[in-house]
């Protein structure tokens, strides 16, 4: 039921004069806080249930420890890491900061490059039919399947690696915001060329607006899409990052450095995903009005 639906019953049942409308709006604010709040802690809930099943099966020995640690020894791992470079070389710092460079410098290059080119690419057919047969060409390719050619003509340093991440990201940050402005309605491009408007004026002013909500979902896919093949680049080229701390806990035989990286891994690709969401609300706030 929504938040006006709400109003309307507390009206309707209430004995008291109709509510103004800044009492509306305080009750619709009340609500939703409410609902928030809910949600929050029934993400908490969900999260702590998983840790304690998590934590019941390694413990018990249901699962043994060589093939699954407790969230107690991953705890004390990250800890340990935070200082002790083994066995991998690097505290957990150091790969943190090597992945999160390397991953942000490719996302940040795909949003750039992809979302313009999508946009433009979804408004002007001209231009669409030039590039689209490129796009095609390049888009079914795997991003692993770079990192052989970019080692060749770049080594393994994070240019390289950047590299094979925009290829990742790039994909579905151009299919989302071409898919977005093609859905702009007819309707508001009318009416927007019946009052004089020029073409560039509505690609600027509704075309945009009106592939945002589908430009930030693409964006969301982008930096899975990063994270997974920058863990792949770092595995098979590299000295430093997290995708690495995990190969070299592989080959020591360390079943809790594995888990910890990709812990790690979850938990900033879980922040990053947070951050956009508030972009995106800060961005289309308006939606709601």
């Amino acid at each position: 039921m929504s938040f006006e639906s709400e109003v309307l019953k507390v009206e309707h049942n209430s004995n008291s004069k109709p509510l103004s409308n800044s009492e509306r709006v305080a009750l619709i604010q009340n609500q939703r806080k409410r609902t928030q709040y809910q949600d929050a802690m029934l993400s908490v809930v969900g999260i702590l249930g998983f840790l304690m099943f998590w934590q019941v099966i390694s413990a018990t020995g249901i699962v043994e420890s060589k093939y699954l640690s407790t969230p107690v020894q991953i705890a004390n791992l990250f800890i340990v890491k935070l200082t002790n470079p083994d066995p991998d070389g690097a505290v957990i710092g150091v790969n943190i900061l090597s992945s999160l460079t390397i991953a942000l410098s490719g996302f940040g290059l795909a949003i750039v490059i992809g979302i313009p080119l999508g946009l433009l690419m979804g408004w002007y057919k001209g231009f669409d039919s030039f590039m689209k047969p490129l796009f095609e060409i390049i888009r079914p390719i795997p991003p692993v399947s770079w990192i052989p050619l970019t080692i060749v003509w770049l080594g393994i340093g994070l240019t390289a690696k950047a590299i094979i991440v925009f290829f990742a990201a790039f994909v579905p940050c151009l299919i989302n915001s071409y898919t977005g402005i093609r859905q702009t309605s007819e309707v508001l491009k009318n009416v927007a060329k019946t009052c004089g408007a020029s073409n560039f004026t509505i690609f600027w002013k509704i075309g945009i607006p009106s592939a945002m909500t589908l430009t930030f979902a693409g964006i969301k896919v982008a930096i899975g899409n990063a994270w997974a093949t920058l863990v792949a680049a770092e595995m098979l080229a590299a000295s430093s990052g997290l995708g690495y701390m995990i190969l070299m806990g592989r080959q020591f035989g360390r079943v809790d450095l594995v888990i910890l990286g990709i812990v790690v891994i979850g938990a900033i690709g879980t922040m990053i995903t947070i951050l956009i969401g508030m972009l995106e609300n800060k961005v289309l706030g308006w939606k709601k009005l």
